[in-house]
């Protein structure tokens, strides 16, 4: 889609965008004497894929704990689809439709991959303790959810694996498995910390694929990622972040050739294409 019908005017850092989603403001995280996350404004755009980039310890992951409740900020406010997030619960966030993945894959080992999915439905009866003790008032809603588990199973190959315990996976089902386990509750919003890391090349083309499949369904996508080639592939928008602060944004191709990019994170490889780059692998430029 053209770039015009992302952003509303001229394309710098926190530009405004058409159809935002999720808009932040002044969101601040002060670690002792590192500000590492310092965001004046943030907009993300509805119905995209948006990769968030940046060298290790830009403060991406931490921006990613802030704006889902999983850490709170100095300063700062940020509401998503109008409602403000800021100081609600990590369940509560996801409850209205914004979820999200971890670096580290949140699999819970000792359950089955069919328990894990069940875990990730919501307005389940048979969660409440008086409830449970009647079958007739869950069971029904069981059968629908574990139908849609199945489902999502199916889609992400993982249905073979329906009853294997989650620890028996490798780092890519686990990854695939977190994925799907998010879908179970229809986010509106998916927001992906490394989801490539640590992944067999064999099924790299297996998450991108998925991705991208979101996006088809009319699910916004938010994902942190150091491979360039992946981000370049895949998303409508680049958000770039340095030392906490965003620092330039737009389409891939663009951002990829921005003075201020090259400077951040190639440094002393400012001549190699920025493409061929890992770039969390990258030294910032003092």
């Amino acid at each position: 889609m053209a770039n015009e019908q992302i952003a509303k005017g001229a394309i710098e850092p926190g530009c405004a965008k058409v159809d935002p989603i999720l808009v932040a403001d002044n969101v601040t995280r002060q670690f002792g004497g590192l500000k590492a996350v310092d965001v004046a404004h943030l907009e993300i755009p509805r119905g995209k894929i948006t990769a968030l980039i940046g060298p290790n310890g830009a403060g991406k992951t931490t921006l990613f704990n802030l704006l889902t409740g999983f850490d709170k900020p100095n300063t700062g406010t940020w509401s998503f689809e109008g409602k403000q997030l800021a100081g609600v619960a990590p369940h509560k966030v996801a409850r209205w439709g914004m979820v999200r993945t971890f670096q580290l894959t949140k699999a819970l080992s000792l359950l089955t991959v069919i328990d894990n999915m069940r875990l990730g439905a919501q307005d389940n009866p048979g969660e409440s303790f008086f409830k449970s003790l009647v079958r007739p008032l869950w069971a029904a809603k069981e059968q629908e959810i574990t139908e849609r588990a199945d489902a999502l199973l199916k889609r992400f190959k993982l249905d073979a694996k329906r009853e294997d315990y989650a620890a028996a996976l490798s780092g890519g089902q686990r990854k695939l498995l977190e994925m799907a386990r998010a879908l179970m509750s229809t986010p509106k919003l998916v927001m992906l910390d490394e989801p490539m890391a640590g992944v067999n090349p064999a099924l790299t083309q297996s998450l991108l694929d998925h991705i991208k499949g979101l996006k088809d369904t009319g699910t916004t996508v938010l994902f942190v990622e150091h491979d360039m080639h992946m981000v370049r592939h895949i998303s409508d928008w680049v958000i770039v972040m340095a030392e906490g602060r965003i620092v330039a944004e737009g389409p891939a191709d663009v951002v990829m050739k921005d003075p201020a990019v090259i400077d951040a994170y190639l440094g002393a490889h400012a001549n190699e294409d920025l493409g061929t780059v890992s770039i969390g692998t990258v030294k910032e430029s003092k």
